[in-house]
């Protein structure tokens, strides 16, 4: 839609009422600021619920894997062949050994429940990144050092040189019963994964100290896999699931987490289509600034009409006006949403101080800082999604106008 010089002089001047206009330029300003709002509001939310399932994913996938081939009975017989075979299958990037078993720990008096996970020296080092005090290098087999997750740490009153004892309810047979098996260890580094249950519960030593505590001998429990394509792990690890039946069972990310994700899913979505009625009503008020305006220029309408503007003319200079309104809404929306996902934290914080409330529990919220993760398409769809439901907005006050008639009009004039 072109507009003339003319048409678009009449719609920059309707765009600015003069001063006996003042409640339609208000009015007009409320339906920028609503618009601006809901776009805001939209471009934040999904940001957020973005990234929450990315950071979920990075963080539970960069951990256990895209798969986990689980023995039956708890322990993988000749284990290395079947390593072996996995890391030999097309689309498998890395496979390793893990053990993993809930166990209890103290120290100081003070218990708690904890998942021990015995992993390979590749494995530990690829914790680095996570470290937030310690060496991870002390945790060599037969040193009886383990790394503990920062949650865990604050619970226990741990600190990197402390001692705790690991509790085995699977010790050696006495004619009195099975007595627990007992075993100090010392504290050589401390975690923070970013979820908390992981950084509440996770003990991680050298595979052998794992096997030694749990007297399993030379066998694992599980064999972590990571794939090039975590959305088709299922048809990469498909061989390998028939060529175990009956002695494992595969398990993806997806099936490990699917109520998790599936929830946010739906959440998603939910929160998408709430936020996008939000922007609806907001150009509702688009369409009554447009229709005071045109009941307010009723008489400027019928004079541009005599004076040879058509209805065409008329019609785009009353699209074009209440177009702008909402344009220059999404545009302030899209900026103020940003604003508020780069300083996202700090907002969080502030808001803690001023309620008193704590916003963001990790407890509840699995990940101990509010992410974010703008997708350029959904930016563009609720983008365009705004600047239809504006146009349209527009359409039967600029029909109105462009249906004017001059004689009714002036005839008292």
């Amino acid at each position: 839609m072109i507009l003339s010089p003319f048409e678009w002089t009449i719609a920059k001047r309707y765009m600015l009422p003069g001063k006996g206009e003042r409640f339609i330029a208000l009015v007009a300003g409320i339906s920028l600021f609503a618009v601006m709002l809901g776009v805001a509001a939209l471009v934040i939310v999904m940001s957020v619920m973005n990234g929450f399932r990315a950071e979920l994913f990075d963080k539970i996938v960069g951990l256990n894997g895209h798969a986990i081939i689980q023995a039956y009975g708890g322990r993988l017989d000749n284990w290395q062949d079947v390593l072996k075979d996995v890391k030999g299958t097309p689309g498998v990037v890395r496979a390793s050994p893990l053990i993993e078993q809930p166990l209890m720990t103290t120290f100081n008096g003070r218990v708690e429940g904890v998942s021990v996970r015995g992993n390979t020296a590749e494995d530990i080092a690829r914790l680095h990144d996570k470290l937030k005090s310690g060496d991870l290098a002390t945790l060599v087999p037969g040193s009886n050092t383990v790394a503990i997750g920062s949650e865990l740490a604050k619970n226990l009153g741990a600190q990197v040189g402390d001692t705790i004892t690991l509790i085995n309810p699977l010790g050696r047979s006495t004619p009195f019963g099975t007595v627990p098996r007992q075993v100090a260890y010392r504290v050589g580094a401390i975690f923070e994964i970013g979820v908390y249950d992981y950084d509440n519960m996770f003990v991680i030593m050298p595979m052998q100290d794992a096997q030694t505590l749990l007297l399993t001998g030379d066998t694992v429990a599980m064999i972590e896999v990571t794939t090039n394509n975590p959305d088709q792990v299922g048809r990469i690890l498909a061989p390998v699931e028939r060529k175990l039946a009956g002695r494992a069972v595969v398990t993806d990310w997806k099936t490990l987490n699917a109520s998790l994700f599936e929830a946010l899913a739906v959440e998603r979505v939910a929160m998408f289509v709430v936020l996008s009625i939000i922007v609806l009503v907001a150009v509702f008020n688009i369409l009554s600034s447009l229709i005071m305006l045109v009941r307010a220029k009723t008489r400027d309408i019928a004079i541009l009409r005599t004076m040879g503007a058509t209805r065409r003319s008329l019609l785009k200079v009353f699209v074009t006006t209440g177009f702008c309104i909402g344009a220059m809404g999404t545009l302030a929306g899209l900026i103020l949403g940003f604003i508020f996902l780069y300083f996202r934290q700090p907002i969080v914080h502030a808001v803690e101080i001023m309620t008193g409330q704590n916003l963001w529990d990790p407890s509840i919220r699995f990940l101990t800082e509010l992410p974010a993760r703008s997708d350029p398409v959904e930016i563009a769809v609720i983008c365009v999604m705004a600047l239809i439901f504006s146009f349209l907005a527009t359409l039967y006050p600029a029909y109105k106008a462009a249906s004017t008639d001059p004689v009714q009009v002036l005839r008292y004039e």
